[in-house]
């Protein structure tokens, strides 16, 4: 509850149920109104017109309708849209809509920035200010598809914005919870990615709850090295992540994906391609090569193309499903790991 009154989307089914009796309503009034808000994403309770007017008064009355302002949405060359919200307290958070037919993939924030400090990303050099509510989860969802009119219609979603999932877990199963209710939004588990850098003890919840896809970033395939990049490796070293990976509850025909960001005379060799080899041969998985995306103020850069490929092949050859990420929206600091919160992202290209 925010300023006294409630934001409505920060209710799972079950709980809407259960608030809705409480305001002496019955409880199949809280599916309808589950149903307008993630089948016909409506924008205001005027437009739920099988609700009494009394009841819609009481609604507008003690409940926020939206949580986010859309601040500015940028769109890129490549069809990439990024859009930039403002939260109620004053904190900005990024998505991004990710076209790639028949795959209309949208990227949400879990928190605003990140603790973790990961050496290569911008989220993290900007610090953490909290986390992020099941609703404001949602909510993303919920704008961008406004945006997006009827068409494309979103087909996945990833939790590899801003923020560590696994960090914001309690929020993060309650927003699962209200993508995959069939009577909502309605996602397949198939459809979701939960990234995580490997917060094992919330690793394990999560596969034991939600068998939603998984994708661990790695990034290096030593301590020594992913230490310096990673700096949880300290707290999770690579014994115990890789041990977690090999006992996660699996679902069957699924894999873990696990995320490495090549970084130019730093982790993009043929000796660390072997050692990632060694590393992950025991696990029921693939990898997820990702170009590094330059950003102000980084030193890193990024690897030739030449190289690039040469690491792909070390691990195909060794019968590693190995994918190379396609950068998208680098002309608006929308790619991987270029996520800040910032109004102007033509400010940034230009001091960059």
């Amino acid at each position: 509850m925010r300023d006294g009154r409630y934001h409505i989307r920060n209710f799972t089914l079950p709980e809407l149920e259960e608030w809705v009796q409480r305001l002496g309503e019955k409880r199949y009034r809280a599916r309808q109104i589950f149903q307008h808000l993630y089948v016909r994403n409506v924008s205001s309770w005027d437009a739920c017109t099988d609700l009494s007017k009394s009841f819609r008064a009481k609604l507008e009355a003690i409940t926020i309708f939206d949580a986010l302002v859309l601040k500015k949405e940028f769109c890129s060359s490549d069809g990439t849209r990024r859009f930039v919200f403002e939260l109620r307290d004053g904190y900005q958070i990024e998505s991004v809509f990710i076209p790639d037919p028949p795959r209309y993939t949208l990227c949400v924030s879990s928190q605003v920035g990140c603790p973790l400090g990961c050496a290569f990303c911008y989220t993290g050099s900007l610090g953490y200010r909290r986390n992020l509510t099941a609703g404001e989860i949602i909510e993303q969802y919920s704008q961008v598809r406004r945006a997006l009119g009827s068409k494309p219609r979103i087909t996945n979603i990833v939790f590899m914005g801003m923020g560590e999932p696994l960090l914001n877990e309690k929020e993060l199963y309650r927003s699962l919870a209200i993508f995959l209710d069939s009577r909502g939004v309605s996602f397949s588990h198939r459809r979701i990615t939960v990234s995580t850098v490997g917060i094992i003890p919330a690793m394990r919840r999560l596969g034991e709850s939600y068998p939603v896809n998984l994708a661990v970033s790695l990034h290096a395939p030593t301590d020594e090295l992913r230490n310096e990049l990673v700096p949880i490796n300290k707290r999770y070293p690579l014994s115990e992540l890789i041990r977690a990976c090999r006992e996660y509850p699996l679902p069957r025909r699924k894999r873990i994906t696990f995320e490495y960001v090549l970084l130019k005379g730093v982790n993009d060799s043929e000796f660390h391609a072997r050692k990632l080899v060694s590393l992950l041969a025991p696990i029921r998985c693939k990898v997820n090569l990702i170009p590094f995306n330059p950003f102000p103020g980084s030193s890193f850069e990024r690897p030739s193309e030449e190289r690039i490929l040469a690491f792909q092949r070390v691990l195909l050859d060794c019968n590693i499903t190995t994918t190379i990420r396609t950068s998208r929206g680098l002309d608006i600091l929308a790619a991987c790991g270029q996520l800040a919160g910032n109004l102007d992202a033509r400010e940034d290209l230009r001091q960059w």
